[in-house]
């Protein structure tokens, strides 16, 4: 199986994968892709502040980019004011 290595972009961090992993094919690399984000927003959300993007950018032994997947983390507090209530259709 050939060897493609996963490196990480994590806001202002970049980290590069030197020992990569064997993937059989377009399935195990975008399978790999997608089990790494989360478990990294999970690390780097509580530090990261309100907004982030994670992406994994993953290359082949001829450093060539091959396959990319982002996963954006964005949050909001809204406060202690009530939801609204929905106002009256006036053109029914």
């Amino acid at each position: 199986m050939p060897r493609y290595f996963f490196d990480i972009h994590a806001g202002s961090k970049f980290s590069r994968d030197p020992v990569g992993m064997e993937c059989d094919g377009m399935g195990g690399i975008r399978h790999q892709a997608m089990l790494a984000l989360p478990s990294i927003a999970r690390d780097e959300i509580p530090r990261a502040g309100d907004r982030q993007a994670f992406t994994v950018l993953v290359r082949d032994l001829d450093d060539i980019t091959v396959y990319t997947a982002t996963l954006t983390f964005a949050d909001l507090w809204i406060g202690d004011d009530p939801i609204p209530e929905p106002e009256e259709d006036h053109f029914s």
